[in-house]
């Protein structure tokens, strides 16, 4: 069994991983500059947060002043990280391949079993986590964050002035992409101001011990109904409606699965269903606005 992130006073503690992130064309360009002999290579190698030099030499290059080798065969759609032998990808198999996926956005998505956990076509993941989290209006609330995946819900909280963050993971490897991922919130950062506490646990289950009444919104992006069915049952929504103050907001994400082959209309199922344990509910963007009554 793998073992439980360690725990501090804000939840789990995600220890900040600070090598280079590589994609194969960041191995192809720092090659070809070395070739050209070119004494520096300017570029991130962290996903875009920055911009640094790495200086290079015939049989490694430095970064940071961390000497690496130049990595071979490096895959498309696969992001490398440095476990201190080499460039491995960032990706666990545990009953499913969970893999960190670089996007032409620098911010990346992440996959389990090869099916894309959120959305890259339009916008950054980051930037439409944001759109979403608008819609609760964090500023100054409790919001309760049920899955907190790669951490961009809570991010864009954080960024438009939460007053704290709950959030749950209940996936160890979900925590270990997020430890490598240099755009998920770090609740132990500065920035962060002690206002997010990130729990691994099963939301499911843990939301029976949080006080009725606690938190002002509710940003609910679970996993698709096949693997998490428990997520969108109307128990789970009735502790939405628990916790949840009279007047708060909700944001459920659902995607439209099986739109197209069987013509269901998942978005008008779910607001159907909390509007039944006491939200006024309709469909908005890719999911469900909801407002508890």
């Amino acid at each position: 069994m793998r073992p439980s992130a360690p725990r501090t006073r804000r939840g789990v503690s995600v220890p900040r991983y600070s090598a280079p992130l590589l994609t194969h064309h960041d191995a192809a360009a720092l090659r070809t500059a070395r070739d050209r002999r070119e004494a520096s290579w300017e570029g991130s190698l962290d996903l875009g947060r920055s911009t640094d030099i790495a200086r290079l030499h015939a049989e490694a290059w430095e970064w940071r002043g961390v000497a690496y080798p130049y990595p071979e065969g490096l895959k498309d759609r696969t992001l490398y990280y440095w476990t201190g032998d080499g460039f491995a990808p960032v990706a666990r198999y545990a009953g499913s391949l969970i893999k960190l996926v670089p996007t032409g956005w620098g911010v990346p998505t992440f996959e389990i079993d090869g099916i894309k956990m959120l959305p890259t076509s339009k916008a950054s993941p980051l930037e439409d986590a944001r759109r979403k989290v608008a819609l609760v209006q964090p500023r100054g609330k409790a919001v309760l964050d049920t899955c907190g995946g790669l951490g961009y819900f809570a991010a864009g909280c954080l960024e438009a002035g939460a007053a704290s963050v709950r959030s749950f993971e209940k996936n160890p490897d979900v925590l270990w992409l997020r430890s490598l991922n240099p755009w998920s919130p770090d609740p132990d950062a500065p920035e962060a101001g002690g206002r997010l506490r990130l729990s691994q646990g099963d939301v499911s289950k843990e939301i029976a011990g949080l006080a009725s009444g606690s938190f002002d919104a509710v940003l609910h992006d679970p996993p698709r109904f096949g693997i998490a069915g428990e997520l969108y049952s109307q128990a789970f929504y009735a502790q939405l409606a628990r916790v949840l103050r009279r007047g708060g907001r909700l944001f459920h994400y659902t995607g439209s699965p099986n739109r197209l082959t069987s013509g269901r209309d998942v978005p008008r199922e779910v607001a159907r269903r909390l509007a039944t344990v006491g939200f006024e509910a309709r469909p908005e963007l890719d999911g469900v606005f909801a407002i508890r009554r």
